[in-house]
């Protein structure tokens, strides 16, 4: 049973549509260059798909723009003269604004006002005090920005100081305990010769506080100078 012929008609559905954009974009393609090698022609193929995706074939070793050039010189017309003449327009349009503008500045700077009425002067002057009103609400604002950033830095730098006072004392507390207890009775065994060599329990004891005391004391001067970095 043969294919149904397809009615040529915009495919409503988006999806549908994509799919047979991309089947037959596939064909035409092919065709493309099956008449590149087998008439030795010259072909240019652009396409743009609905989603705005561009796909395009050159016949290789064809220039772009040389095909155009001849298409121009065969067809008799000026494809860029129309571009061209939009672009002068466009120009144009540019250079007047750019001259406007140029005046209400030198206008603003108080030049160039001979020749503008009383009503002129009198909306120059409400619009200068409509850009005044502007600037200063700005600054304020970007005070208040600045003073809260200053706030939260004197806060963070009080936080950082008090922990670094609570360390000290910790310190402080520390050596005076470990003063006191090398000078206890259960501490001598370990810091003289017993039958069998040193105790070993009060060695490690020993060991480990010796060793907490040198942590604290390495993170106690890393908080010492990070106040002073940070501000």
């Amino acid at each position: 049973m043969g294919r149904g012929k397809i009615e040529i008609k915009k495919i409503e559905n988006r999806t549908n549509r994509q799919v047979t954009f991309s089947k037959r974009r596939n064909g035409i393609m092919k065709k493309a260059q099956e008449l590149t090698v087998l008439c030795d022609a010259k072909v240019s193929l652009i396409m743009i798909s609905c989603t705005n995706k561009l796909y395009q074939y050159l016949s290789p070793g064809a220039d772009i723009k040389k095909m155009y050039d001849e298409y121009q010189k065969i067809m008799g017309v000026d494809l860029w003269a129309t571009h061209y003449e939009k672009m002068q327009e466009h120009e144009q349009q540019l250079l007047e604004i750019n001259g406007m503008l140029r005046r209400e500045i030198n206008r603003r700077m108080g030049g160039d006002l001979d020749d503008l009425s009383f009503r002129d002067l009198c909306g120059l002057e409400e619009e200068m005090d409509g850009a005044l009103e502007v600037i200063r609400s700005q600054r304020q604002s970007n005070l208040q920005i600045v003073k809260m950033q200053v706030h939260k830095i004197k806060t963070q730098t009080g936080t950082t100081r008090k922990k670094v006072k609570n360390l000290e004392e910790r310190h402080g507390n520390l050596l005076m305990d470990l003063e006191a207890d090398s000078e206890a009775p259960h501490f001598g065994p370990w810091l003289t010769m017993n039958q069998g060599g040193y105790d070993n329990d009060a060695a490690m004891q020993m060991t480990a506080i010796a060793a907490n005391i040198y942590a604290l004391s390495r993170h106690t001067c890393h908080l010492n100078l990070a106040p002073e970095a940070r501000v």
